[in-house]
């Protein structure tokens, strides 16, 4: 048991997360739900319930902040072969002020240090959606963590966007729907794609195809990027070759907001207008579902990608940090 004490009339317990019940963390994790629902626009109480039904299984690695038997802050891993990822960090009384508390910094401590010590460890990830870039950085930049800065973009809905009035087809490529039998050919795709791209330093899941079909099978069968929702999925086709070259996935992170969770072209197919199409797709149909908002997220060292998307009307909302260690 570790003790942390900002005064010495208030004292803070970090104590391991198996210690408690979801009755424990329900009440704060409510309140984080309502945090993200205020920042992103994201219903965030399926990936909330999943946490809890971990949290009564005794099977969620992690630290909870106790003040006087009341839970009021945690911090939770994964280990996913050799590497850890850290999934969330939240602590009560948070407004998105951009300023880290010391008891989020204390959570991040112990559980860099669980990871770090963890044996057959080599890899931590950890992306903090919630928090501001720099918010709490110095606990990673303290144990040789990079660090990446990436942006959280959305665009309105409502009216009729100049990009979708103005597009071609492309010659040589059809464009249909996502289909159950599409893993394998995408996960191709996403490989190839993020091949010595920086998005592959950040989530090494990218740099094999194994990797990409548990990324694959988490957006698609998990909550927490969303509901997947195939209708507004597309993957790009060569007619000549009959092979996927481009692939973008949405998900619905609230009933009428979607998300893109992955977009990604061949190497050799890109300069095509191949990726503008592919979105062009998934905002029709989600206009025609009735959805007021698309966000999806993008490293800001990826100026491609950032530049096409402030061009088709994406905005930046918010920065926030990617942070790695590799041991």
């Amino acid at each position: 048991m570790s003790v942390f004490a900002p005064a010495a009339a208030n004292r803070v317990e970090i104590l391991d997360l198996r210690h408690f019940t979801s009755a424990d963390l329900r009440p704060l994790l409510d309140e984080e739900s309502g945090l993200w629902n205020r920042l992103l626009c994201w219903d965030y109480k399926a990936s909330a319930e999943m946490i809890l039904r971990y949290v009564d299984a005794k099977i969620l690695p992690g630290y909870a902040a106790v003040d006087r038997g009341t839970v009021f802050g945690y911090a939770f891993f994964v280990y996913e072969g050799n590497k850890g990822v850290i999934g969330d960090l939240f602590v009560g009384g948070k407004n998105g002020t951009g300023k880290a508390s010391p008891v989020e910094l204390e959570l991040l401590n112990h559980v860099i240090a669980t990871l770090q010590q963890s044996p057959g460890i080599h890899r931590v990830e950890a992306q903090l959606l919630v928090h501001d870039a720099g918010e709490v950085a110095r606990p990673f930049a303290e144990e040789g963590f990079q660090r990446y800065q990436r942006l959280f973009m959305t665009m309105q809905l409502a009216g009729d966007p100049v990009f979708l009035r103005s597009r071609q087809p492309i010659e040589g490529i059809e464009i249909r729907p996502w289909r159950e039998g599409d893993y394998q050919s995408a996960a191709g795709v996403i490989t190839a794609a993020y091949r010595g791209h920086i998005d592959s330093e950040i989530n090494d899941q990218y740099r094999t195809i194994a990797g990409s079909l548990r990324f694959l099978n988490n957006i698609v069968r998990f909550p927490g990027c969303g509901t997947f929702d195939a209708e507004a999925s597309f993957v790009a086709v060569s007619k000549s070759m009959q092979n996927v070259v481009g692939v973008i996935l949405c998900s619905r992170v609230k009933e009428d907001v979607g998300h893109v969770t992955q977009v990604c072209i061949l190497p050799e197919f890109r300069g095509k207008r191949i990726g503008e199409e592919l979105i062009a797709l998934t905002v029709e149909r989600l206009k025609e579902s009735r959805a007021r908002m698309i966000s999806l997220t993008v490293t800001e060292q990826n100026q491609r990608a950032v530049q096409l998307y402030l061009r088709l009307g994406f905005e930046i909302k918010r920065v926030f940090d990617a942070f790695v260690w590799e041991g």
